[in-house]
């Protein structure tokens, strides 16, 4: 017998048991994203290399050793895409969307990182990002921090959330600010761990953002990078947080966060959680100015975040905080009770879909006995029946029976099923 072929490490089916949560998300985002007008673009999931190479930087984690490259059939190094920012900027530049303009922009989908899997971090992991270019102050930092903070309203975990916020500076400011790091870490290499000492020479802000914790007295007297800011970005930070004041939204200043990718300059954020255990962070982001100059365009001011939607399920799903509605449970389960009925049961239900659009009905199919009937309606998980027999057949009637409230089962003329399903959908008593 041959081997079965099971699914890569790290890379997970999602079951149709699993899918209601992912889709009451998505519905989520995407509706949000429509009420603050920002548009979607969809990117290919493979790329050049030289793309995340030059954007991300060549001596990141992720080029380094998370990326799944491969050479295709003509020799081109191509990449899955391990984060969108990338791609995102590579479209707007190939097809004229920054010239002149600005844009506000959102996207979806699967990105690719070679990790050591755990639970809400995978090889395949999927994101949801916002790009925003040719914008420069801090208003339209405080827009997509806000927009992030309503999308935790609207899911209910705003209370379960922090905000951290931290500036990086210009490049001059943080060039200099590197100088004074590095010195401060050599003095201190005997406590810096084989990690952090590889980081050293390539790219030192991500010390600050180890976990060790037999570096961590050692990393708060490291100094602040706040108190190295250039005049205009600290200006910028404090602009930011005036608005970010005024709209109520509470935040905390963190001097060690940093962002693993090269591009980020001046704002950065985090929203982290404490209910995922070490998995904190949910969503991150900041400021970009430099990256579409760095990919060979004209320089443009850019700000967007990403988070994943992996790890955002979990979290709904720890703090129990999907709707029972967005479960995708049956309304209707349309039971013929003999196959003689099997013909009028399926004109029913096509009719009743098309007058009632939110009503979720499966017809029975494959048969049986009328106890395995009732049995698989039951286990549908509708909450009504819709039986049809050789009465009601005769009689132009249908007979709904309750499969989860201990409720009288009605039998009506079929031209009433309308107006009685939509009142019971919407919680009414028929």
């Amino acid at each position: 017998m041959s081997k079965k072929i099971q699914a890569i490490r790290g890379m997970n089916d999602l079951l149709p048991g699993q899918s209601a949560p992912w889709q009451y998300f998505e519905g989520q985002v995407r509706a949000l994203m429509q009420r603050y007008g920002y548009d979607e673009i969809r990117t290919p999931i493979v790329e050049q290399t030289a793309l995340f190479a030059r954007s991300i930087g060549e001596v990141t984690d992720i080029v380094e050793k998370e990326m799944y490259t491969f050479e295709d059939r003509n020799g081109d190094s191509l990449t899955l895409r391990p984060e969108g920012t990338a791609s995102c900027v590579r479209a707007a530049m190939e097809h004229g969307l920054l010239h002149n303009q600005t844009q506000r922009l959102w996207y979806q989908g699967p990105m690719f990182r070679h990790e050591r899997p755990q639970k809400g971090r995978y090889r395949q992991f999927h994101q949801v990002g916002v790009e925003t270019f040719g914008l420069d102050g801090p208003d339209i930092d405080a827009e997509v921090i806000l927009l992030s903070a309503r999308l935790w309203q609207q899911l209910g975990l705003f209370e379960h959330v922090t905000l951290e916020l931290n500036s990086l500076g210009s490049s001059q400011a943080r060039a200099a600010y590197r100088d004074l790091l590095v010195a401060y870490f050599e003095r201190h290499h005997a406590l810096l761990d084989e990690d952090s000492r590889r980081r050293l020479t390539s790219n030192p802000l991500r010390i600050l953002d180890s976990k060790n914790p037999d570096m961590a007295e050692m990393l708060a007297g490291a100094p602040k990078l706040m108190d190295h800011l250039d005049d205009a970005s600290r200006e910028h930070f404090e602009q930011l947080t005036a608005l970010l004041d005024a709209a109520g939204i509470d935040y905390v200043i963190n001097p060690r966060l940093v962002r693993g990718l090269d591009y980020y300059g001046r704002t950065v954020f985090e929203w982290t959680t404490t209910a995922l255990g070490s998995q904190g962070t949910v969503c991150a982001g900041g400021r970009y100015d430099g990256l579409v100059e760095q990919l060979g365009g004209k320089p443009t001011p850019a700000v967007g975040f990403a988070l994943g939607i992996e790890r955002l399920i979990l979290l709904l799903e720890t703090l129990a905080l999907v709707p029972e509605g967005a479960r995708g449970e049956l309304d209707l389960y349309l039971l013929p009770m003999d196959d003689a009925a099997t013909r009028q049961a399926l004109l029913l239900g096509e009719r009743l879909r098309g007058e009632l659009p939110a009503l979720r009905a499966q017809l029975h199919c494959g048969g049986g006995s009328f106890k395995s009937r009732i049995k698989k309606a039951d286990r549908s998980g509708a909450r009504l029946a819709l039986l049809l027999g050789e009465d009601e057949l005769a009689q132009g009637t249908a007979t709904l029976k309750f499969l989860r409230e201990e409720r009288e089962q009605l039998s009506l003329p079929q031209a009433e099923l309308k107006a009685t399903l939509a009142a019971l959908l919407a919680g009414e008593n028929a």
